[in-house]
This record gives C-alpha cells, structure tokens and sequence, in this order.
C-alpha cells in the first residue's frame, strides 16, 4: 500500500482557500485543517468540505483540541460540551480524525489511571459520531510528553475509537528513541505527523514554533524514523505538520511545492531502505545519477559587466577559446575549468545564471528532477547541437545535465583571437557559491539533497559586517561537485552599498603562491587584504614566516584545520554581484575558510568604495 500525502494549512501563507488551492495544485491528496484558519474563513463547516471536494482534497484530520483532560470535574464536563461542539464542526467537515494534545494545563491530570478514563469517555463521545481521537504527546506536555507515555495511557483506556498520533518532531526533539514505535499495534496508529528540524540548544516550545523545517530540510533521519511507523503496521497518509515564521510567509504556492518534493523525496529514501521496499510499502521515484563533476559555470553579462569580466577572467590566466554556434555564449578556459559568458541571459549582468553537472546518465538525473517536481526548462536547440536537459534551481540558476565526456563542447566554434599562452596554474572548478534568497534557502538546502542527491555538510554561521550569515555545502562523494548555498539573516535597510545575492566561482590550483603571482602580473583586479589580518593570523595560527610574508605580499588568506589547510585570494566584484577566488587545499581539509568571510566582505566594501569615488567611468558606475 502506498501512502499517501497530506500538508496542514498551518504550514501555509494566506487565508484557508489560499492554502487549500495551494496544496492541490502542488498535489497532494489531502489536507490538516488547523482550527484558527477555519475560524477565520468565511465558509461554513460544509462549504469547505465541498471546496476541498471539488479541489480533490480528502480532510484527513481536524486539530488540535487543547487542554481536555483536568483534575477538576467541572472543568472535565465543561471541556467535553466543548468537545461536542468540535465534533458537530466535524461532522459537517466530513472528516473522522480529531487530534486530541496532551495537557499542558495547570490541572491536566497526573494520574495515568483517571487520565486514561477522561479519555475513554471523550473517545466514547467521538464513537457517537462516527470520530476518532488520535492523542499525541507534545514534547511540553505537562505530565505526557513522550510517546511512550501517550501510549500507556491510550492502552489503559482501551477505546476502540482511541489511537496515538505520532509526530516526529515531537519525538525526535526529546532524544526519544523510535524503534520502540515497533512495539505498538498498526491499529492504534491512527495519524502520522512529520516535520524535520534544524539541532537547536533552546526551549522545545520555541524550537517547535519558529523553527520546524520540511524533511530533507534539518538534521534529522525522517527515512529511519518512517521505516519504524511503516513496519509497525501504519497505512495512514504521511502529513506535513510544519512551524516555520519563513514558510508562514511565503508563497503558498511555492511552499506547498516544496513541501510535496520534501514527502516525495522522503518516501523514495524510505523505499530504498530493503526490508520496507520489499514489502511493497513505499515506491520509489526514478533513482536518478549523483554529479560526478562541473562542466561548466555560466556568467550572466551585459555590455557594462561582459568586457570587465573578460578582462579578469584573462588576468586569471583563462583564454577565450570558442564562440557558441547559435547563442551569444563566449567559452573561456583553463585546464578543465570551463566558463561561459553569456549575453542572451535576462538576469542582471555579472550574475552566475547556469551550472552544467556532469552526471553518468542525464536522462536518468532529468527524470528524478521532474518526478521531484522540480521545473524543467524549455530549451531551444540547432541542428547537431547538444541535447543538455536544464532544470531551475530554487534562486532562478539553471541546471544542466552534461554526459560525463565534454560533448557539449562540439557547440562553440574556436575562437579565432584565441592567444596561445600558458595559464596561471588553475586546474579546475573547486567550488560554486551562491547567495540564495533569505526566504528560499531551505527550499535550495532540499534542491540540492533530493534533486541532485548531494550530501550536505554541517552548517556554519559567522557574524558579518552586516549581519550574521548562514552557509551550507553540498558535495558529491569524491568531492569533485562542491555547491555553497549562503543567506544573510534578517538582512535589513541599505544604508551600505548594496550587493545584490554576491555570487563567485573559486578555481583550484595547486600552488597558490606561484598562481597568485602570475595572476597579479597579469593584471587580475585581486582584493587587497589589510595587514591587521596577517598580524592576526600570525598570533593565531603561526605559519611559516617564510609562507606569511608570502600570503602578506599577495593578498592570501588562511585556514588550518585538524585535516589541513586552505589557501584562497579573490578578485573584486565585478560587473554587481560576481567575484572569483583561487584556491589551495592541502591535506583533507574540506572546509571553504569561514573564519576568513568576514574580513573578505570587510575588504570587498572597501574596494567597492574606492571605485564608487574614483570617477564617473560607466563601468566604475555599475559596481556601486
């Protein structure tokens, strides 16, 4: 039996009709109605059980009913007419499934004998009905907060119309073990709930409030959590019971899209674990095939951002070797780096707009990404030209497929001013990095892990000149695809001089200090870094005098881990909102010098100022 899929509107922006077309046109079967948005819409109980009807939505549960169970009789009595109230509400709605939390009332009852009899009776009442009560244990809860607990007290009440509703975050916030889940009988598993999450050092209460995210999106293993619900016998649908401020204000539509791939990429993980796919319980979308490496990287430019670009990219040591057969697409290289330079692209110029992957089997990698809902993009292609398939990411980047040859390269024609000269020692593509949309980056964060199936690594976070910074890397198993997603916190105002999303590219060499010096000579635009952070390192860190005075001189920076270390320069921004940046990774550090970011953006400022005051040259005018 295959599970099917279910979203709160609690996870949703908007009014409840918002929500409720949000969740069908994103596809899924059924929806949560949380209390306070049918309160506030103005459909009738019945009304939206027909809108949900006509927009293919099965009500699969009405929540939450807070606070039933009391020491004091009378407040019992009161809370069960409360509770006949709700379940006519239900009755109307056409949905069987009340979610019951545990107490958290100065009088819930501690007694796990009178609580289960409270319960009893309110399950009694909901029986009448045609309803069901499914209790769930919150993680605050006054006297349940486990589900091990909840448990005990519904196999003490023993209601045939009484079962547990299991949410995830309620169970894996507390350090809960769920393979006892096992233990319980599929019957009583009356609802699931899931939600991941990021690791968090604060209150439950606040975590579980602002802070839930969509699976795939936090640290948690949602696939082994469900492989215990799954064999314990659960059929339910799988729902999305998701807190999040950021969700809460976007795009429904968006959200609820992205919400849908976090259920399909969870399934599809649940099924390729053996003992639930050979039960049949889960099916897999298509496997797709992991990046193996970077083809390519495409820069965005006009006539202002393309010849400064240009000229830095020749600085580098990279060469202008082919003109695109059909599009306005310059290909520039250096070893294997391949950087195109694209005229035809609607996005601000000096903006990186594609990434080609290589992958073994692109159609494969094409029909997980659709099956991911991910947007496939149209492309119009010349005769013998590469047929590359092209998904969007989250922030607007095109993703190409390439073979694992460089086939793709038959489409550029040599370039006839092409010089022939050495490079500056750049070997290839060490990493992409890509400021995403504040209200976007968990929905990249999932991109990334399900559609493209890399492996994110631990975040980090650094306090910036202006304001804290977020960033994540996602990387194949050889580590020869590296994408860093990074989002500024609670940006606000522009009173410094903006940077729309600053993106780079960083090359990889093997020896940075020669690279570094041939790339000055030619005449790279390298950030100049301030003495204070060489003093600074040399306390901290203590390299080689011989190595410091050489990474004073050139403007290198420097990081050292238990693994190894990380040699890097930069260039300017150019052309907006693009820079470039050598690499040297020595040893197995596999980190991208955050220590270091601050004092980067700090430098680039002071840069970006000189040039604003420097003149009113066209070019200068574009990089304020």
């Amino acid at each position: 039996m295959t599970p099917t899929t279910a979203v709160a509107t609690v996870c949703l922006s908007g009014t409840l009709d918002d929500k409720l077309t949000a969740a069908a046109d994103a596809g899924f079967a059924g929806v949560e109605i949380f209390e306070p948005d049918l309160v506030a819409s103005p459909l009738a109980p019945a009304a939206i059980r027909d809108r949900c009807a006509d927009l293919g939505l099965s009500i699969d549960l009405y929540q939450p009913f807070r606070d039933l169970d009391s020491t004091s009789p009378d407040r019992f009595a009161a809370n069960l007419g409360r509770l006949e109230r709700k379940l006519e509400v239900m009755r109307q709605l056409g949905t069987d499934t009340l979610l019951v939390c545990s107490s958290v009332s100065p009088d819930a009852v501690p007694d796990p004998d009178l609580l289960a009899g409270q319960l009893h009776t309110a399950a009694g009442r909901a029986a009448d009905h045609g309803i069901r009560i499914a209790y769930e244990a919150l993680a605050w809860g006054a006297h349940v907060n486990t589900y091990e607990a909840s448990w005990d007290v519904v196999a003490r009440a023993g209601h045939p119309a009484l079962g547990l509703c299991l949410d995830s975050f309620h169970i894996l916030s507390r350090g809960s073990d769920p393979a006892g889940i096992r233990d319980i009988p599929g019957e009583k598993l009356l609802f699931l709930q899931l939600a991941d999450a990021p690791h968090l050092d604060m209150d439950v209460l606040q975590w579980s409030r602002h802070h839930r995210l969509f699976p795939g999106q936090g640290a948690w293993d949602l696939s082994a959590f469900l492989t215990h619900v799954l064999a314990a016998g659960y059929r339910g649908p799988l729902s999305l019971e998701v807190f999040n401020d950021v969700f809460r204000q976007a795009d429904p539509g968006r959200t609820a899209i992205d919400a849908h791939r976090s259920l399909l990429a969870l399934r599809d993980a649940t099924a390729r674990r053996a003992h639930v796919q050979s039960a049949g319980a889960v099916p897999a979308v298509p496997t797709g095939s992991v990046p193996t490496g970077v083809a390519f990287a495409e820069v965005a430019v006009d006539a202002e951002s393309g010849p400064l670009i240009a000229r830095a990219l020749d600085g580098l040591g990279f060469t202008h070797t082919g003109h695109h057969r059909t599009k306005p697409v310059q290909l520039w290289t250096q070893g294997e780096a391949r950087l195109l330079l694209n005229t035809g692209v609607t996005r601000p110029g000096g903006a990186i707009s594609a990434l080609g992957l290589h992958t073994a089997d692109p159609g494969a990698s094409a029909a997980r990404a659709e099956a991911l809902l991910a947007p496939v993009l149209p492309r119009t292609r010349g005769p013998a030209e590469a047929d590359l398939a092209a998904i969007a990411a989250p922030d607007g980047t095109e993703v190409f497929f390439c073979g694992t040859g460089d086939d793709w390269l038959a489409d550029f024609t040599p370039a006839a001013e092409a010089p022939d000269r050495p490079g500056a020692g750049v070997t290839r593509v060490d990493h992409i990095a890509l400021t995403q949309p504040f209200d976007h980056y968990d929905e990249a964060t999932l991109f990334y892990r399900a559609v493209l199936g890399l492996t994110p690594q631990p975040t980090a976070e650094y306090a910036a000149p202006f304001g804290l910074v977020r960033s994540r890397a996602f990387t194949d198993p050889a580590e020869r695809v590296r994408i860093a997603l990074s989002v500024t916190l609670l940006r606000r105002g522009d009173w410094a001089p903006p940077v729309a999303s600053p993106q780079h590219i960083a090359f990889a060499t093997d020896d940075i200090v020669a690279t570094a010096r041939a790339v000055r000579g030619r005449g790279a635009p390298l950030l100049a870094v301030p003495d204070n952070y060489y003093d600074d390192l040399d306390a901290r860190l203590g390299p080689d005098p011989a190595l410091l005075a050489d990474l004073r001189e050139l403007g290198i920076f420097y990081d050292r881990d238990a693994d190894g270390a990380f040699l890097h320069c930069y260039t300017e921004i150019l052309g907006g909102a693009v820079f470039f940046e050598l690499v040297q990774r020595v040893g197995r550090y596999t980190g991208y010098g955050a220590p270091n970011a601050p004092v980067r953006m700090a430098a680039h400022r002071t840069a970006r100022l000189a040039l604003a005051q420097a003149g009113p040259d066209p070019a200068i005018r574009k990089l304020r």
